[in-house]
Parts: structure tokens; sequence; C-alpha cells
């Protein structure tokens, strides 16, 4: 995933640390455009139109995207491959120039009475917005199931806490900010909740003093460029705190909002200066 992980836990059994990385690891060799042998990768290079079987847990994590892309009335996409390859942030490395790029193609079929999945032309796989957050999600249930109730698992950034620290005291993390923003970032309490934080000022392109985010607008095939510094949602699941999160970045402050609000998510965006907060986000405070 290009990244590393941390685990806090109670009572940890051992093995615990191989167990949370066989986890991991098996997300990777699933769904990384980085591994030319996952099954990703074997998808992206077979012929389009063709229909082929992929595992329960690949299958779980495109369930999800697709409904995430429907509720968002596409503003999130799992084929978003091609334009991060062209962009300079895929498994080709960085580029030097603007590439002249259009909408991209967002034909992607799922059977998941068969776990089957075909793509049309020009569509390539990119679970980066929503599979380190199920990666998350995987080792967690992994603990859970091995009897570990009490942790904070973070993956990337991505967290996820369970039961009650030794202290009695809830996991505690403070929400990452922009570094240039000016106000102090949130304290939240996950106990038995997830977060996840988009933004753009993560990873980028610099062309000619101009900076692009890594973050593409399904819609258009383009970077983003509506003033969003990043967006946090909080979520009993970190895969929907992660695919949620990329969607509302993509949508932008007064529209991502709106969304939290008819989709009952704790949302925050910090955009143009201001912080946004949904509904859901300020019924936790109370």
């Amino acid at each position: 995933m290009g990244t590393d992980w941390s685990l806090h836990a109670v009572a940890p059994i051992a093995g615990t640390g191989e167990g949370v990385q066989a986890a991991l690891d098996r997300v990777v060799a699933q769904m990384s455009q980085w591994v030319a042998d996952s099954d990703l990768s074997r998808f992206n290079r077979a012929p389009a139109g063709a229909w082929q079987a992929i595992p329960a847990e690949f299958a779980a994590v495109v369930a999800a995207g697709l409904d995430i892309g429907n509720r968002s009335s596409g503003a999130f996409s799992l084929t978003l491959g091609e334009l991060s390859e062209v962009w300079g942030f895929g498994a080709a490395g960085p580029v030097d120039a603007i590439p002249e790029t259009a909408a991209p193609q967002s034909g992607l079929e799922f059977d998941p009475d068969t776990r089957r999945i075909r793509r049309s032309e020009g569509a390539r796989l990119d679970l980066s917005g929503i599979a380190k957050g199920y990666g998350v999600d995987l080792a967690a249930e992994w603990l859970l199931g091995e009897g570990v109730r009490h942790f904070l698992l973070e993956v990337g950034g991505e967290l996820r806490g369970e039961g009650i620290r030794p202290d009695g005291q809830p996991w505690w993390v403070d929400v990452e900010v922009p570094p240039s923003w000016p106000g102090a970032g949130w304290r939240v309490a996950l106990h038995d909740l997830s977060v996840a934080t988009s933004g753009d000022y993560r990873r980028g392109l610099d062309i000619d003093g101009q900076h692009y985010s890594h973050s593409f607008d399904p819609r258009t095939g383009r970077p983003i460029a509506n003033g969003v510094c990043s967006a946090t949602v909080l979520h009993r699941s970190c895969m929907m705190a992660d695919g949620w999160a990329t969607a509302l970045t993509v949508l932008g402050a007064e529209a991502g909002i709106a969304l939290a609000d008819k989709q009952d998510l704790a949302a925050c965006i910090l955009a143009n200066g201001r912080e946004h907060v949904s509904r859901g986000w300020r019924e936790m405070l109370d």
C-alpha cells in the first residue's frame, strides 16, 4: 500500500502482528495496482468485455465502491486507473507534462452472485480510494475474531478503534488537518468507530508552477479544483469512511455536506478557508 501501519492493543495474543500483516498482505495481493501479479493488475491487463471471477474480499470492495458511486451521482469511481497512470500517480511513476485527457470510461459490471466483473474498453480499475480502509476493516475483524477486543489500528492515516483503553478512556485521535490550515483539528473518540481523511495536500503534481490534485472528478476526468483541502468521515466501517471521504472531496463543500446529511454521514470538509460540518458530525458533539 506504500505506507506503514501501527496497532495499540490490550492483551494481544501471540502472533498478533503477523495476523494483521497477513490480512493487509491479502488486500495487496488482490487489489494493488503496483503489484504486477495482483488480481487487480491481471484484470486490467485482460481483454475488455471478458467476465473474470474475483476473490470475496475484492468483490466486497467492488460492491461498496459501486454503491458509493451510485449514491454520490458519480463523484466516486473505481475505474480511474487510466487517469492515475497518465497523470503520474500510478505504477508508471511521475510525469513532467500535463496530459491530454478526456472523461474516463466508467463501464464496470459486477455480478454479485457469481463474484465476477468485467470492464469496458478504456476502463481500468483503481481501488486506492477505498481499499486501504477495507484493509483496516479486514485486519480489525481478524483481531476481533481472535478475541482481541480493545485496540486502535492505523494504516496510512486511516484508523479504527474498538473497545476502550486500559485506563477506561476511548481511543482518542486527532483528525489530520492540512499543514497550512490556520485552525486546530478535531479530537475524536474512536469507540467502535473508524475515521478516514482525504486531502489534496498529501499528494499532487506540480507543473509549470501549477499544483494539480491527485483526486480526480470522475465526471470530468480532470483533477479537482473546488477549493477542498480535506474531507474527513467518521463511520463504523473504515472502508466506507475511506470511500465517502474521497467522494465528498470531489463533490466540494456545499454539495458534499448536503449529500452527507442525506446519507446520515458524520463529515467535516475544510474548503476555501472555512470548516463545513454535517448534521451527523454536529450530533456527535452533544
